[in-house]
């Protein structure tokens, strides 16, 4: 059978919040352990609950995307510190209106459109060739950043020719 699939994966430059997360971490960290020096042993609990908490949290805090392209579905999944995998979002080309680079002017007829929910699936890399996808489906309106390999771009065009912009 004709089947299409494509995968395709980035990680994600960390953020001004992710940075901001692990700093009050560390210093909520050292705060305790000093406090438990001077002040009293009994908050020894207390920095064994932020230790817990930094192994925890940091790992989390490593985001990658990948995006599954078959048979004319895409998923959008995100992996958390390598290790936990949750689908964000699941479209189908039907749904599609376009897919095109992010600087297109394909997309100049989107872009002061404010009823589309933005999804940024992309590594948020300033040299990163991002593409942009509109996609309605009933009620839901969503424009999905995402990098995408060359053949997860050929797999779509191949299933919908009109709808997929390469430049």
């Amino acid at each position: 059978m004709g089947e299409t699939y494509a995968e395709a994966g980035v990680s994600r430059l960390p953020t001004a919040k992710t940075y901001l997360i692990k700093f009050l971490l560390i210093v909520l960290t050292f705060a305790s352990v000093i406090l438990t020096l001077t002040v009293s042993p009994a908050l020894f609990t207390f920095v064994l609950v932020c230790i817990v908490a930094i192994s925890f949290i940091f790992p989390r805090l490593n985001v990658e995307y990948e995006y599954v392209y078959c048979d004319g579905q895409i998923d959008f999944d995100r992996i958390s510190g390598k290790a936990k995998r949750k689908r964000m979002l699941r479209i189908d080309m039907e749904q599609v209106e376009i897919v095109a680079p992010e600087t297109s002017h394909a997309l100049d007829s989107y872009r002061n459109n404010k009823s589309f929910t933005l999804k940024n699936f992309s590594s948020l890399r300033k040299d990163a060739k991002t593409y942009a996808i509109y996609s309605v489906s009933g009620e839901s309106r969503y424009k999905i950043l995402f990098e995408p390999s060359e053949k997860m771009l050929e797999c779509m065009r191949y299933k919908a020719p009109r709808k997929v912009m390469m430049q």
